[in-house]
């Protein structure tokens, strides 16, 4: 039977169609389908239980995740899911799991860098899963300096083998997923030695564990690296350790597809371009900013229900207490978050079209939007994993007191969250990197190559160096040209003054180092520049559905102010908008909030959420949260006996005043 729904005075609130903006939200009609379909497939299957998972001990929660994993890929194959549909329901089991690594990094290792017979050697065995790969490159003592790694791979000519070996204590492999305890094979990066010459990190395929009894081969080390931050959260990850004792492997285990040691052990570079390797980068973090706008999605659809739910003062006479959502103070934090959720889908949609894009001009041999690409998606994995993260803990205090319960499914999102802004790219140091490209294409402009792609702006300094807002009224900040030219002349400014400022620098390199933290200021504004950009392009784009390209539009204002506001001490010194033009602004963003408000409930629900999925006791489809809280506590084991262990043994003693005896 169904229940009450809480929710469905706010629902009715509604100005436009919700289902209309689920299409949005989902990308397409098919999409948004294959989506709801696989996502009740796995919220309706008891096997996939999540609600016990902060309640179990390491052990228990590391052997659960593994009977899912197991589970899971019998129903892929019993019901001949797609792999794409595969992909879906590995994502809607919501487990870090070692499958994440196989089919995340593993199998596009070897299709990215292993030569046609490799990968029709390797690929039919991890398709099937007849083997189960990691991906072997960050060790102990280097993570962001892949160049920095110690592992070597020596090559052998007597016998044409490598020698894979850890010299060092640092050079053990350290954070693999998958590794600790599951992975028979690795993908491992080592130094290449021949004859002598250190050749640079390459990848290699090593096997690590027998197929028979699963014990490690011999010379190799290998176990889990403990316990990471949250309850459940990345704990049902086997993350490892793992080091080499001179393991011998065949030359043909070197993926070669970019270059090739030869049986007399001379190293060679192929006609493939080197730059083919960047294309699978741009891919894995267009990936990671969809995540991120689903993870705050998430993040937010709990906050944005529970605030609707929870009431605090303000009754007059008995009557209802407020709804929290109605408090400014809330709304002008809630209400950001949510539209930086839309305005992250849309920046990966755009992601999307760009490897694409990328990936076809490298086929091609046209290497010219590369660093372009790079940089963007450097860029932008960096903001938003950063935003979303800061976001999601953001959410959890909205939620005051409650939010801080396991059961409210915030602090384990945040838990599993929070590894983004490290993994594929310290977000600080990819800044850094966005910074470099800035600056080096501010200095080509006076040789007149132009700039291309999100950089394009910079090619009219001197206009925008000119530039002054011409903002009078608040609703002047509605019109997208006014928005984006405050957001380029801040960007372009900041950016030439670092430029100019390390111009003065003899070494260029020190200048770097010295000014660090204002690169980092500058590339982020770049990057902000970026996602505002988008989300107003996709609003130039025909959408369909009563309202539903009104609020979006009122979202990407929202987007736009808030960073203005955030920042405005980089528009005001760079001279973008003058004091008065930032009050407007900030008025016109809290008129905002109140046409957001009565369509907030809704907004919400076009993520199309299962309550399975996001797991929370706060964020439930019907509101009706204080009995689910209440139930949620008696589950717990420290419930299951009225006296628990310790108390006869311990407090009685105390109580009874006979610690003196008591042996402790």
């Amino acid at each position: 039977m169904a229940g009450v729904d809480y929710l469905a005075f706010e629902r009715n609130k509604a100005q436009f169609d919700v289902n209309e903006l689920k299409i949005v939200w989902a990308g397409s009609r098919e999409e948004l389908e294959l989506t709801d379909r696989i996502s009740r497939l796995v919220a309706n299957d008891p096997v996939f239980r999540k609600d016990d998972r902060a309640s179990l001990d390491r052990k228990e929660l590391f052997k659960n995740t593994l009977r899912k994993a197991a589970y899971a890929w019998k129903k892929i194959i019993e019901l001949r899911l797609t792999e794409k549909e595969a992909n879906k329901l590995r994502t809607f089991v919501d487990q870090p799991a070692f499958t994440d690594l196989h089919w995340g990094m593993f199998v596009p290792a070897i299709k990215g860098q292993g030569t046609d017979e490799q990968q029709a050697k390797w690929l039919p065995l991890a398709n099937k899963m007849q083997i189960i790969g990691c991906y072997a490159q960050t060790e102990l003592g280097h993570g962001s300096n892949v160049q920095g790694l110690e592992t070597t791979a020596t090559f052998d000519p007597q016998t044409d083998e490598f020698v894979i070996h850890s010299p060092t204590l640092t050079s053990s492999k350290w954070w693999p997923g998958g590794l600790g305890k599951v992975s028979t094979h690795a993908v491992v990066y080592a130094r290449l030695i021949t004859d002598g010459q250190d050749q640079g990190v390459h990848g290699f395929i090593v096997q690590l564990r027998s197929l028979d009894d699963h014990l490690p081969l011999s010379g190799i080390t290998v176990g889990d690296i403990g316990m990471k931050f949250g309850n459940a959260a990345y704990n049902s990850m086997d993350n490892g350790v793992l080091s080499f004792d001179h393991v011998r492997i065949p030359r043909n285990q070197m993926l070669m597809r970019v270059s090739q040691v030869t049986r007399e052990g001379k190293y060679v570079q192929s006609s493939v371009p080197r730059q083919l390797m960047y294309g699978t980068m741009v891919y894995v973090r267009q990936a990671i900013v969809a995540d991120a706008s689903t993870a705050l999605s998430r993040a937010v659809c709990i906050a944005t229900r529970y605030s609707a739910v929870r009431r605090q003062f303000g009754s007059q006479n008995g009557g209802l207490e407020t709804q929290v959502i109605d408090y400014k103070t809330q709304q002008a934090r809630l209400f950001p978050l949510l539209a930086s959720a839309y305005a992250f889908r849309f920046v990966s949609e755009w992601l999307k079209w760009l490897y694409t894009d990328v990936t076809q001009r490298l086929q091609a041999n046209d290497f010219s939007t590369l660093p372009e690409a790079h940089a963007c998606t450097a860029g932008l994995k960096s903001l938003t994993t950063t935003a979303t993260a800061d976001g999601i803990e953001e959410c959890r205090k909205l939620c005051g007191g409650h939010g801080y319960l396991t059961s409210s499914g915030l602090p384990e999102l945040f838990a599993v969250y929070v590894p983004a802004c490290t993994y594929e790219g310290d977000n600080t140091v990819l800044l850094l990197q966005v910074a470099r490209h800035l600056v080096k294409t501010i200095s080509q402009l006076g040789s007149g190559k132009q700039p291309v792609g999100t950089t394009a702006y910079l090619a009219r300094l001197e206009q925008l160096s000119q530039y002054q807002s011409d903002v009078t009224r608040a609703e002047d900040w509605l019109k997208p040209n006014v928005v984006i030219e405050a957001f380029e002349a801040r960007a372009a400014r900041m950016n030439v003054a670092v430029a100019q400022n390390l111009s003065k620098f003899s070494n260029p390199e020190e200048g770097f180092q010295e000014l660090s933290a204002d690169l980092v200021e500058a590339a982020a504004a770049h990057c902000q520049l970026i996602v505002v950009s988008k989300f107003i392009e996709k609003l130039q784009q025909d959408i369909p559905g009563k309202g539903v390209k009104q609020q979006l539009q009122v979202l990407c204002s929202i987007y736009a102010l808030f960073l203005l506001h955030k920042h405005l001490g980089d528009f005001l010194s760079t001279g973008s908008i003058n004091q008065k033009q930032g009050s407007l602004a900030n008025e016109l963003l809290r008129s905002l909030y109140s046409q957001v408000r009565p369509n907030a409930i809704a907004l919400v629900d076009a993520f199309n959420h299962s309550d399975h999925l996001l797991g929370s006791t706060l964020g439930r489809y019907d509101g009706n949260v204080y009995p689910k809280l209440y139930e949620e506590a008696w589950k717990d084991p420290l419930n299951d006996s009225v006296v628990p262990d310790g108390i006869r043994q311990y407090v009685q003693p105390i109580l009874r005043q006979q610690l003196r005896n008591a042996r402790l």
